[in-house]
């Protein structure tokens, strides 16, 4: 009989599929388990699976008390509670550079579409503007990429793959990280701030945490200045959503190319309002080639913890 598995979190079935093939899956939804299951039926799981940033805490650990790997789908594990999953001596997987090509593809898509105004262009042709010669601000030549300041703020490897990329376009580029490397070849700066204060483009891709919360508030954005945008790729909450709004509304920068909010998903509010931003729901890693790795992962870490080895993509704190 196959080891069961819980789906903590909600995942469209396809992607559940291949891990099916080998594991007694059973699914919560994303609700807590004992909304969905007995005590009885949750007694005997060791193991879950999670996404990254949904929050698992100490009282759902504990409606499985036999649970002893927690794997998160994906690059992220920002809402496990670390602390809670070492008393109780539970594991913690997750999915290292999966998906850093896509999600660093739409980082750079995100920065064309906004420094390119490509959505009022394409709204301008749809409403007939182009045709009929009419005058419209938005269609006025802005910079292009050649020289272009694109800070990148974390360099792990969907941060090296954002500093690749727009090195290809001919950018300058800098980054700031908790560690600095001697084998990139792009600029180093000691701080956020200095960062900020250097680049036309900061490229979001640091680790949430509670370190980084809100770490991109309205003093920094005014640093990063009137032509300023900004692009975030990593979690909602390295930006306070709020003070964005107003400096997109005020010009205090000049637009914004997010993937990720502080609350998912995003409904329209005045963000979504706003011709100087774009909008994608959190599709950064939603590629077949990415969710085929991912799934590579999950099982790579469920086949290693029920064999009684060591998760092969355990995720050290």
């Amino acid at each position: 009989m196959a080891d069961k598995v819980l789906i903590y979190s909600r995942f469209p079935k396809a992607m559940m599929k291949r891990i099916g093939e080998r594991y007694d899956l059973i699914d919560a939804g994303g609700k807590p388990p004992l909304e969905t299951f007995s005590r009885d039926e949750l007694k005997d799981v060791r193991a879950l699976i999670t996404a990254g940033g949904q929050a698992l805490k100490s009282d759902v650990m504990d409606m499985m008390p036999a649970l002893g790997a927690i794997v998160c789908y994906g690059t992220g594990y920002d809402g496990v509670d670390f602390k809670a999953a070492a008393e109780r001596k539970i594991v913690v997987g997750n999915s290292p550079g999966a998906n850093a090509a896509s999600v660093a593809d739409l980082a750079l898509t995100l920065m064309l579409a906004v420094t390119r105004r490509l959505l009022p262009a394409d709204q301008y042709l749809r409403e007939g503007g182009w045709s009929s010669a009419k005058p419209s601000p938005l269609m006025s030549p802005q910079p292009g990429n050649p020289g272009r300041k694109v800070g990148v703020y974390g360099m792990g490897e969907i941060g090296r793959k954002i500093a690749s990329r727009v090195a290809a376009f001919e950018c300058d580029v800098a980054y700031t990280n908790r560690t600095k490397y001697d084998d990139l070849p792009y600029r180093h700066e000691p701080s956020l701030e200095a960062l900020v204060e250097w680049c036309d483009v900061l490229m979001i891709a640091v680790r949430a945490g509670a370190e980084t919360h809100h770490i991109i508030d309205a003093a920094m954005l005014k640093k990063l200045g009137p032509n300023g945008v900004v692009v975030n790729i990593s979690r909602g909450s390295v930006i306070d959503q709020a003070a964005l709004t107003a400096a997109l509304v005020d010009k205090t920068i000049a637009g914004a190319g997010l993937d990720v909010f502080e609350k998912e998903p995003h409904a329209p509010d005045a963000l979504t309002a706003l011709p100087n931003v774009v909008l994608t729901p959190h599709v950064g890693g939603h590629t077949l080639d990415s969710h085929m790795a991912m799934q590579d992962c999950v099982i790579a870490n469920l086949d290693a913890f029920y064999a009684g080895n060591g998760l092969p993509h355990a995720v050290a704190v």
